[in-house]
């Protein structure tokens, strides 16, 4: 099957892959853009995975400064040399994961970081209301089920719809950027100020 060279240049301008993974992937999906895509996402999080348990100890520390400085972001994101650090693709990165916290507020990296004590706390306050409103206990933990994992993608950067795709969440876009780079990175921690809120 003929694969014009346009749809090449398309797959790889909206994925960042290499030409050799976009012809194959291409080929895989018979050329169908949509399958070609999904194709490349798969093989990105196969690859990421694979790159996990590598050391990432260079990286960038990105500050970021949003409405004439009424939200501040501070991020380190690691790569494995110092090389990769100083790219482009991984600056730009770095810049989107400072956007996408001054925009959404995460409060923590991952799901792991989540105290106990505060899930605890947000199933109380819920199932207090729920059985204001005269709803059974077996559909009220079933709601909770579903209110605990809305929780923590609303307040967890990797499991947060990103802000430029919302079909993806940052866990997803880390693992292509992992997949296209061909590096372990990892989003280590982060701050994020906003003007007048409270210290505590």
């Amino acid at each position: 099957m003929e694969i014009s060279v346009d749809i090449i240049k398309k797959l790889r301008d909206a994925t960042g892959s290499g030409i050799l993974d976009v012809k194959e992937a291409l080929e895989n999906s018979d050329g169908d853009f949509e399958k070609a895509v999904d194709f490349l996402r798969q093989k990105g999080l196969a690859k990421a995975a694979k790159r996990s348990d590598r050391d990432a100890s260079e990286g960038i520390v990105e500050l970021y400064s949003h409405g004439d400085g009424r939200v501040g972001v501070m991020v380190e994101i690691n790569c494995e040399s110092d090389f990769v650090a100083r790219s482009d693709a991984f600056r730009e990165f770095a810049h989107n994961v400072a956007l996408q916290i001054a925009a959404a507020a995460p409060k923590w990296v991952k799901e792991e970081q989540v105290p106990d004590e505060v899930i605890e706390r947000e199933k109380e306050i819920a199932r207090t209301r729920y059985k204001e409103e005269g709803k059974p206990d077996n559909i009220i933990d079933k709601i909770l089920e579903g209110m605990v994992v809305k929780f923590k993608a609303e307040n967890c950067l990797l499991s947060q719809a990103y802000i430029r795709d919302e079909d993806i969440t940052i866990l997803e876009l880390l693992h292509e950027k992992i997949a296209s780079i061909g590096e372990n990175i990892v989003i280590r921690r982060f701050e994020r100020w906003e003007r007048g809120e409270s210290i505590d």
